[in-house]
């Protein structure tokens, strides 16, 4: 079958709820992917950071093969063998006490949201059905209703009420904002180190700083939305890392599997995670033992190879690169290690036109926020394979 034969399977029989961009890909290995015409491609969005170890990793593909042919699935009625190993590990790296595994990012905070708002009534001791918990505005942090319920974003909203109450939001990167949104009721302040999907909007310096005194001094617990951020993206294992801050509650997914099957985890102490009691919370496919070993050799790459300095010295590199560019679509160019927006001008006709272009020239990136342009390669990319995407996209970005 060609592209558009499997674009107009795609647009008869699937559910319209997202515009990507008009390539099918088939295969993927390391940076690069190759469509069902045998085109190939350098990918700089990574799956929005969920292959960081590159795609089709030798050594978590064969994980996950292993682990396939042995036993996939238990549900948590029965324990297994991955899991108490996959807790014990990733504990130790992070430096947190306990671990609960879910599978896809939004479950992740769903998670946390639950925890944060039971450990208010049973630690903190606010009253019943009162706790408050503090979001900010042009976050991203799924789609679930009760997430949608402190968005921001119009579209995300739209038609899909009634929301989850208890939800306050404030400014993004505004530290006093917080502190004054804060009432005896706040049980928690969710924030994302830098918004990815908002824009890769990176807070000022300090901010996490300040935000960890506050919600200290208030006895509020600080949950960072590691998702996209974590897990070496930026340079550091987590985005958190770059000012020394260690939140109370923390979520990651995404690379936490390496792009091959859905994992996540919500990181806390366990004063926090304490707080579940069996039955309280859970999920069948929650803790597998085939998602338990592929996230483990997953994080054991991460590590092992080095991918965590690699993004940051790449990651200056590309950004200086992408600094020195002199086009008139340019406004600002910013993030940190791998995690690039290339914000335009409005008169710029757009971002989606430049990634379609950038598509054309063999480099697969998206627009977010409609002026944006999101690099995130795979984090085992090298100074030439950068050299390579830069001649393309000071190209592009010189376009009328």
């Amino acid at each position: 079958m060609k592209t558009q034969e499997y674009i107009a399977l795609e647009e008869r029989y699937n559910a319209r709820n997202y515009k990507p961009l008009d390539v099918v890909l088939e295969r993927g290995q390391g940076i690069w992917v190759w469509d069902v015409e045998g085109n190939r491609y350098l990918d700089f969005l990574s799956a929005y950071s969920a292959v960081n170890q590159g795609h089709a990793h030798p050594r978590i593909l064969q994980a996950m093969i292993e682990q396939a042919a042995r036993l996939p699935l238990t549900s948590r009625a029965f324990r297994n063998d991955q899991l108490p190993l996959l807790a014990q590990e990733l504990c130790e790296l992070t430096g947190y006490e306990m671990m609960l595994p879910m599978n896809t990012g939004a479950e992740a905070v769903e998670t946390a949201l639950k925890a944060a708002r039971k450990w208010g009534y049973q630690v903190k001791g606010v009253p019943e059905s009162k706790a408050e918990i503090i979001a900010c505005e042009g976050n991203f942090q799924g789609r679930t209703i009760t997430i949608i319920s402190f968005s921001t974003e119009p579209q995300y909203r739209e038609g899909f009420g009634p929301f989850t109450p208890g939800f306050v939001t404030i400014p993004y990167g505004d530290a006093d904002a917080l502190e004054q949104a804060i009432t005896p009721h706040t049980v928690a302040f969710s924030v994302e180190p830098i918004q990815g999907e908002g824009g890769v909007i990176v807070p000022p310096e300090s901010y996490l700083r300040r935000v960890r005194d506050i919600c200290t001094r208030h006895n509020v617990l600080l949950i960072a939305d590691e998702i996209q951020t974590g897990l070496g993206r930026t340079g550091r294992l987590f985005a958190c890392d770059w000012e020394g801050v260690k939140p109370d509650v923390v979520t990651i997914g995404k690379a936490l599997s390496g792009g091959f099957y859905p994992v996540s985890a919500v990181l806390a102490s366990r004063d926090v995670l304490g707080v579940f009691r069996p039955g309280d919370h859970g999920s069948t496919f929650g803790g597998n033992p085939l998602g338990a070993a592929v996230a483990r050799t997953a994080l054991k790459v991460l590590v092992e190879e080095g991918l965590i300095e690699n993004a940051r010295l790449q990651g200056e590199y590309l950004m200086g690169r992408l600094q020195r560019i002199e086009s008139p679509h340019i406004k600002q160019v910013r993030g940190r290690g791998l995690l690039i927006g290339v914000e335009l001008h409005a008169e710029a006709g757009g971002a989606r036109r430049f990634a379609e272009a950038l598509k054309r020239e063999g480099l697969l990136c998206k627009e977010t926020h409609e002026t944006v342009i999101r690099f995130a390669p795979p984090l085992v990319i090298t100074r030439d394979d950068l050299d390579w995407a830069l001649e393309r996209i000071e190209r592009v970005l010189m376009m009328p």
